[in-house]
């Protein structure tokens, strides 16, 4: 199960990941149902990103994987995959797995997609 502890420690270390290239990002972690744990919006982060971040998280719990997975889909030329329910297609969102087991995801927006990608990672790492 993902604790609210572990959340806030995924988000600590995605914020100081944001803070040490100087991004503004939103930080959403949701648990293995895509309900919504945490979620902190940098200053000066645009408000969109609020969705875009917890959309992000949702896509890659509900599907079981990165959601750079569906933006590098689309990029190969498969535009169907922005028709998926549910799904975003821009990278990210990390799925959150330990010993297996799939607990939450944690999503990212604010910057470039691969920048997102990048502040996920550290966050991700942190469980």
């Amino acid at each position: 199960m993902l604790t609210l502890a572990d959340a806030e420690r995924m988000t600590a270390a995605a914020r100081l990941a944001a803070i040490e290239n100087s991004w503004n990002v939103v930080i959403a972690v949701v648990d293995d149902g895509g309900h919504l744990i945490s979620l902190q919006r940098m200053d000066g982060t645009q408000k969109g990103s609020v969705r875009v971040a917890e959309q992000k998280a949702r896509t890659a719990i509900m599907f079981k994987r990165p959601t750079k997975a569906f933006e590098d889909a689309v990029l190969q030329g498969r535009p169907v995959m922005m028709t998926m329910p549910d799904a975003i297609c821009l990278e990210g969102g990390l799925p959150l797995v330990r010993d297996g087991v799939y607990l939450g995801a944690i999503g990212i927006s604010g910057v470039l997609s691969a920048q997102d990608g990048v502040v996920a990672a550290k966050g991700a790492a942190a469980l």
